[in-house]
């Protein structure tokens, strides 16, 4: 007999519970490389916001742990990620096939290179991995990859007045050349990593990096988790594992893992402030509309070009935050929120900016207000 299975109902509020608790902003973790968010990977954008990110989960100690490393991953953006966790998370990110490369690639000034599918990202993660045998500068790397590989992936850029490999190519096979960015430096210096294995044959393990999307930043429908790793639909539910739960979320079909749906249910109301980065995980949800219902609050989260960074108040994003460097050693932090904010979110506030400013090295903090 067929057994019908009835979709857990649940609403927004339940929803933001579950992935605050989900990402550890109790900071209840032994030190940052415990972090299961690092299980999916912290964009460091702009360079130095994974540390704030860290810094919000944690009690501050270890942001310099030397187990972890930016890594150019999902999408080809840096991420900080383990360095125990590269080899694997580079063969769950290749690429299914053919046309899933091609379509990570597409780009009008490369038609013909990017027909090459699966080659493309063999022949140029291979020239990387030639290229950078000790540490290098992105420019000199550039230069020598495009010398490397085939014509159809370089195109001529005016600017650099020189014909180079196009950037989303070059930035995606980072991690598959095993080759990490060195901290700190501008522009980026490139170095291998130690005992790096060689160039992914095939995908092994997308269906694990979806369950870990869905696990941190679900509910979510496939759609979404295409979107975050940069591909298609119709491509990702090849990769769509089997051990889900169908959840809905204010009658919107989403889904979790099914042995995280108890967590979901009994998700407890959070109490806490937290100064998220522009890049942090818990922004990294591509259902933009659950998380910040607002349109003009979006626009202000969102932004096409320098993004600020998200004021978290008990599970909500409650508004923005923006800090600059007044001399060497002062941090000047803004806080606009989308309401009022009481007593004691103020005072939460302080505090966490002071993580913030130790998290950058500032010895000096001031916090504004902008009603």
């Amino acid at each position: 007999m067929e057994v019908t299975r009835v979709a857990t109902e649940v609403d927004r509020r339940q929803v933001l519970a579950y992935r605050v608790a989900a990402h550890e902003f109790d900071r209840a973790a032994p030190g940052p490389g415990a972090l299961a968010v690092l299980d999916l990977g912290v964009a460091d954008v702009p360079q130095g916001s994974a540390r704030l990110a860290l810094a919000a989960r944690t009690d501050g100690h270890g942001l310099d742990d030397p187990s972890l490393a930016v890594v150019w991953a999902a999408r080809g953006a840096p991420h900080l990620h383990r360095l125990a966790d590269v080899p694997a998370l580079a063969r769950a990110l290749w690429p299914l096939d053919d046309a899933d490369a091609s379509a990570r690639i597409a780009n009008p000034r490369i038609a013909e290179g990017a027909r090459l599918g699966l080659d493309a990202f063999r022949v140029a993660a291979r020239a990387m991995r030639d290229v950078v045998t000790e540490p290098i500068g992105r420019g000199e790397v550039s230069t020598a990859v495009s010398a490397r590989i085939p014509a159809s992936l370089t195109y001529w850029c005016t600017p650099c007045d020189a014909q180079h490999i196009s950037g989303a190519l070059f930035q995606q096979v980072g991690i598959f050349s095993g080759v990490r960015l060195v901290p700190g430096t501008s522009p980026a210096v490139l170095a291998p990593i130690e005992g790096r294995p060689d160039v992914p044959k095939h995908n092994a393990g997308a269906d694990s990096l979806v369950s870990t999307y869905l696990r941190l930043l679900g509910p979510a429908t496939p759609a979404e988790v295409a979107k975050y790793l940069g591909m298609s639909p119709t491509t990702l539910r090849r990769a769509w594992p089997d051990d889900l739960a169908e959840v809905r979320v204010d009658g919107r079909r989403a889904w979790l893992p099914a042995d995280r749906l108890d967590a979901l249910r009994t998700a407890p109301t959070p109490r806490l402030v937290r100064l998220l980065p522009p890049a942090d995980p818990f922004l990294q949800a591509r259902d933009r509309a659950l998380l910040v219902p607002d349109k003009a609050h979006q626009a202000q989260v969102w932004r096409i070009l320098g993004n600020p960074g998200g004021l978290l108040v008990d599970g909500e994003i409650a508004g923005v935050w923006r800090a600059r460097l007044a001399g060497k050693a002062r941090l000047e932090l803004t806080v606009t929120p989308f309401a009022p904010l009481g007593a004691r979110v103020r005072n939460a506030i302080e505090a966490e900016a002071r993580r913030v400013a130790d998290a950058r090295g500032a010895g000096d903090i001031r916090v504004r207000f902008d009603d």
